[in-house]
């Protein structure tokens, strides 16, 4: 297979060694491997044909077959990450691990779904059990043969001394912890700062969208509110950690990696293709094994390819044939906490509309491994699971959630965009979209385009959703927005539609929705860029997706440009910012001055606005909100709100620039981006390993350009600017001629330190490169690494 003039180009603009640009161009045609495998549980002989990427193309003779072999190559490739995802989200690890998991797993528990299981699977697209019981058969099938022998078990369960389990098929519906917005912790951030400094101090916290004045629901005491009362929250969805024996699996206290994802949809009238195109790069943490997997079903009445987590059927973004489809973010307010007041004669009780209601009390059996079982007490009010139980306080606190109503397991709705075809059917299918709110992007290959975000958004008809509220009966839900209540734009004149997660709502719109979105960054930047040219091609795309222009940082920078320098030191900063282009390119100095003076500039002004006890809540803060303050100073900084504003500014750069001299030495030409900006991928379980195991596992460190505020987002976790959070997968789709689509998955499709596909992808990433995507048969036999004929065991 020829590569094409659209890779050759994008492989000329980012290789800087031959060695990456034959990583990125595919291999001449070479005779594929071929073997025969029987296969007890498959029904009808299929091929399994893995492509020089690592991607798997699976042709069965029906559906069934299909997503079967889907799970047993999950497993093939990603055994050890899927059965951690199961024991963690069932809470399971216990079993496999050790007793230092059991609150983990009681927390894991209360998070699970607990709803009637017919309605559930009544929810999703017709067939959705029976997708999700081939899948389950096809994981099971794999652990067959790794129990017999007949397979290898991969070192991670020697590593632990576990062994995988089977599935069952409600095990992929009832975990949720894997697809949640987190607006609960918000809440209860927000008290605390409340108490602590009062609600104006909680706008540098987070900026609200639209603007709007928080009110303080009657009945609640935002002091009331425990500082560990997401402990249970934060244990149940956090990765699981590995650590010495004897130690007790605890809440992290990290701040959670920032996640956001991108995306954009192209007319023909404005596509360089004369079709449309579809991008999409989603933002999560990024992790070894990778979060997601590539993945392609063939079989009569299904054609998918793209992407999706291991553990789930079918794919969350990609395209089918006929119509492309991707997600970003709709940060729709999903959760609330209530408060309760218990019974002091009887503390299973709590008020409720003038009486007390009874909780219930769940006992469960928690096994584990090496000693004797646990029994644990689970509780529910009416509203969800009781994250905190104090009744010598006489008070208790439950989550109401989203997720946890009937048809909204993360992404499993994408079952319905299987076959979609047309802008009406992928309008129902996002009607029954339930949780995580994505916006939903459409492109056919009739030339049509869409955004539709999907979503199940609470109506709270006497509060916003930003603070806890009373569980007496006074805060109730009324029902939901969903479907065609929430807003849509098909075929737009300009030709093009694009979401970073940023406050999308049309103007005049009616209903609220929330009020904390990301910031507007990213989003304007893609606008700039696609709104700038006639006509956008697929390696435009590319480019945008690995662009490193940050706009929010312009708005800091301009602060600085009437300032005088005090000395030869800060002379230096301020000429390297006042004539930075902005963009955040591994090899720019610049940036790194940007990003360290920001570690400074953050702190030091929430110092001199917010009392100290709400500063460790607040953090950093909102940069957008951080900025729009210093363009707007208050009496809060004094008298001269200006100058002691450029105080601070000034301040807090010399403090930057001594800390990069010593990080980075005397030579300023030295302080190069990708210095700080890394990211280094090692498995959690390599804490377990041997230092050669632990060499063997980990990734070299890649130098990465970016911020979190770059349509190429490379979050980092300051003060260590370590890269915590990117692109999981990058995806562009020429919608109608496939074959041209590309992607890249980081940092590779398989689990199996082993496997040539273990980090094969990762050079490529870092570059801002692709493999080729592809979806006709013959392209895909071209690009055939190994073909498997499988036939069913008798």
């Amino acid at each position: 297979m020829k590569p094409s003039r659209l890779l050759l180009y994008w492989v000329g603009r980012t290789c800087a060694a031959w060695a990456l640009c034959a990583a990125l161009i595919p291999a001449a045609a070479a005779t594929p491997v071929r073997e025969v495998q029987a296969l007890k549980g498959l029904q009808q002989p299929a091929t399994l044909i893995i492509d020089r990427a690592g991607i798997p193309h699976i042709y069965a003779r029906t559906a069934r077959d299909a997503y079967f072999l889907q799970g047993y190559n999950a497993a093939r490739d990603r055994l050890w990450q899927i059965d951690l995802w199961r024991k963690r989200g069932l809470g399971r690890l216990a079993a496999s691990l050790g007793p230092a998991y059991i609150d983990q797993d009681r927390a894991a528990r209360l998070l699970l779904y607990r709803g009637d299981m017919q309605r559930e699977w009544a929810a999703y697209a017709p067939g959705a059990r029976q997708v999700a019981g081939a899948f389950a058969a096809g994981i099971n099938a794999y652990v067959a043969e790794v129990r017999a022998g007949r397979r290898p078990l991969p070192e991670e369960f020697s590593l632990t001394g576990s062994q995988p389990e089977t599935w069952e098929p409600q095990d992929i519906v009832r975990i949720r912890s894997h697809g949640l917005v987190a607006n609960v912790q918000s809440e209860v951030e927000r008290a605390q700062v409340a108490c602590q400094a009062g609600l104006a101090a909680d706008r540098l916290r987070v900026k609200l969208e639209p603007p709007h004045e928080v009110q303080v629901p009657a009945g609640l005491d935002p002091c009331a509110i425990p500082a560990d009362v997401l402990k249970d929250y934060a244990l149940g969805t956090q990765p699981v950690r590995f650590q010495a024996p004897g130690a007790t699996a605890a809440a992290d206290r990290a701040p959670p990696a920032p996640e956001g994802s991108n995306n954009w949809a192209i007319a023909p009238s404005h596509s360089a293709t004369g079709r449309a195109i579809l991008a999409n790069d989603p933002h999560r943490s990024l992790t070894v094994p990778g979060l997601r997997y590539i993945v392609h079903l063939e079989a009569p009445g299904l054609s998918l390819i793209g992407a999706g987590e291991p553990a789930l059927p079918g794919i969350s973004f990609g395209h089918n044939g006929h119509a492309a489809f991707g997600f970003t973010i709709f940060e729709t307010d999903q959760e609330d906490l209530y408060v309760y007041e218990l019974n002091p004669a009887d503390p299973d009780e709590y008020r409720y509309r003038g009486g007390w209601e009874k909780m219930r009390i769940v006992h469960e059996r928690i096994e584990v491994k090496g000693e004797p079982a646990r029994q644990v007490e689970l509780r529910f009010t009416r509203h969800g699971p009781v994250l905190r139980f104090d009744p010598a306080a006489g008070r208790a606190f439950a989550l109401r959630s989203v997720w946890s109503e009937p048809g909204t397991a993360p992404y499993f709705n994408g079952t319905r965009l299987a076959a979609i075809r047309t802008w009406q059917q992928f309008q129902a299918a996002r009607g029954a979209w339930g949780a995580p709110p994505e916006n939903l992007l459409y492109a056919d290959t009739a030339g049509n385009i869409g955004w539709a975000p999907g979503a199940r958004v609470p109506v709270r008809p006497n509060w916003d959703g930003l603070l806890p509220v009373p569980g007496d009966g006074r805060y109730e839900w009324r029902g939901f927005l969903t479907g065609a209540q929430l807003p849509a734009r098909y075929n737009p004149a300009e030709g093009w539609l694009a979401t970073a997660n940023e406050m999308n709502l049309p103007p005049g719109y009616p209903h609220t929705i929330a009020y904390e979105w990301g910031n507007r960054s990213r989003i304007e930047r893609i606008e700039q860029v696609l709104g700038s040219k006639l006509k956008v091609g697929l390696e435009d795309s590319m480019a945008l997706q690995n662009d490193n222009h940050d706009v929010l940082a312009g708005t800091l920078v301009e602060l600085l440009r009437p300032l005088p320098a005090t000395d030869a030191k800060l002379a230096r900063a301020l000429d390297l910012l006042t004539h930075w282009d902005l963009v955040e390119g591994p090899g720019s100095t610049a940036t790194s001055v940007y990003q360290v003076w920001l570690n400074h500039l953050a702190p030091m002004t929430i110092a001199r606005l917010v009392p100290a006890p709400a500063q460790a809540v607040i953090g950093d803060g909102s940069l957008a909100a951080l900025a729009e303050y210093l363009h707007h100073p208050d009496a809060r900084l004094g008298a001269e709100p200006s100058a002691a504003r450029d105080e601070i500014l000034l301040k807090s750069l010399a403090a930057a620039m001594d800390e990069l001299e010593q990080r980075l030495g005397a030579d300023v030409s030295g302080w190069r981006w990708g210095r700080l900006h890394q990211m280094r991928f090692r498995p959690a379980i390599a804490a377990l390993a041997d230092p050669a195991t632990q060499s063997r596992l980990s990734l070299p460190a890649v130098e990465l350009g970016g911020s979190g505020d770059s349509p190429h987002a490379a979050a980092f976790d300051p003060p260590r600017f370590d890269v915590v959070a990117g692109a999981s997968v990058r995806i562009v789709l020429d919608v109608g001629d496939w074959d041209r689509s590309v992607a890249i998955n980081a940092p590779g499709q398989s689990g199996d330190a082993g496997s040539a596909h273990y980090a094969d992808m990762l050079q490529s990433w870092a570059a801002g490169g692709y493999v080729p995507l592809p979806y006709s048969r013959a392209a895909v036999e071209a690009a055939a690494e190994t073909v498997t004929v499988l036939t069913p065991a008798r």
